[in-house]
């Protein structure tokens, strides 16, 4: 929405008094997944919500390209890791809190491994001019030029090729004398590597949200929602699964996927042309709450970032209970 607190405000408030649609792309409130979540949480299928623990994984070659050498990798230049990649998923928090309001929030995080005492002896500056080269799984070779020697030219190799053109001597030379060809320890980077955020919520529920770049999926969320009466889990894209106490017996509930999405709009499993299509409806019958990241409710994420990043920087609990003026109550239509 914007790297500031007072610039988020200031988009919401000129959207109110100038009557604008507005539609912030929180993709994954449109996911078909988190929609099964919401509907299941919201029928009483696991009855009160206790906890939400919920895993962002980066993907190690991921965060590299674009927290470590790319567009994204200093705080000065973007924002900070948790705004910029993981604002989706507070979001999908609040989202699936319903109309708790989030009273205090504790946030820890650093930046691991990506820093020049971690540089390998007999490591060069750019990678294609190291010796150890081979043994780095941050290799800029193995990332973009082994995926171009394969054919391969799609994100994040197309990332790489400012030039227009994208083909094996492009990508070389772009490794040779551009941002991506850095070695990963010696990169201007200062954003954090991993980063856990724990809230509490009206009521007593808890929430639990991690991000981390070690990992080998990229960005395949995995969420677990205990409840007094239910366990739920998913896993990725779905089914979700429903453990119910009563029964004892675990359900598994696909998530609903139109089969008439045209292929290039299939991004996020299909929310981006869910996304979009919301937004067009809500235009075309001037119903602003066909739009599920609307300019309200997306503030309240926002700040709710905003807040846990002071926490990790303050290294303090932040109690938002005192401050009912930024955080209502969010409502949901």
């Amino acid at each position: 929405m914007a790297v500031t607190p007072e610039d988020c405000k200031e988009i919401v408030s000129v959207c109110k008094a100038n009557n604008v649609m507005l539609a912030v792309c929180h993709v994954l409130r449109y996911y078909p997944a988190s929609l099964k979540i919401k509907e299941l949480l919201d029928a009483g299928a696991i009855g009160d919500i206790c906890h939400i623990q919920h895993l962002e994984p980066v993907g190690f070659w991921h965060f590299a390209h674009s927290f470590v050498r790319g567009n994204w990798r200093n705080e000065a230049e973007s924002t900070f890791s948790l705004l910029a990649k993981s604002c989706h998923d507070i979001d999908l928090i609040n989202f699936w809190m319903g109309d708790k309001r989030c009273l205090k929030v504790s946030s820890f995080g650093s930046l691991s491994h990506f820093t020049n005492e971690h540089k390998p002896k007999g490591a060069a500056s750019r990678c294609l001019d190291c010796s150890v080269e081979q043994t780095c799984p941050y290799s800029a070779k193995k990332i973009y030029l082994h995926r171009a020697e394969k054919g391969y030219f799609s994100w994040p190799v197309s990332v790489v090729c400012n030039s227009g053109v994208c083909d094996i001597e492009s990508v070389t030379e772009a490794l040779r004398s551009g941002p991506y060809g850095r070695c990963v320890y010696e990169c201007d980077n200062d954003v954090v590597s991993n980063q856990v955020v724990n809230m509490e919520f009206e009521g007593g529920a808890t929430a639990a949200f991690t991000m981390m770049a070690f990992t080998e999926r990229l960005g395949t969320r995995k969420t677990t929602i205990y409840g007094t009466k239910g366990e739920l889990f998913c896993d990725g894209g779905g089914p979700v699964q429903v453990f119910d106490f009563c029964t004892r017996e675990k359900t598994a509930y696909p998530t609903n996927k139109s089969a008439f999405i045209p292929s290039h709009l299939m991004g996020h499993d299909g929310a981006d042309y869910y996304l979009m299509d919301s937004f067009i409806s809500a235009l075309t019958e001037n119903k602003p709450s066909l739009i599920q990241t609307g300019p309200e409710a997306t503030l309240q994420s926002h700040l709710l970032v905003f807040e846990a990043e002071k926490s990790r920087k303050e290294n303090r609990v932040v109690f938002l209970e005192t401050r009912k003026e930024l955080f209502p109550k969010p409502t949901y239509k």
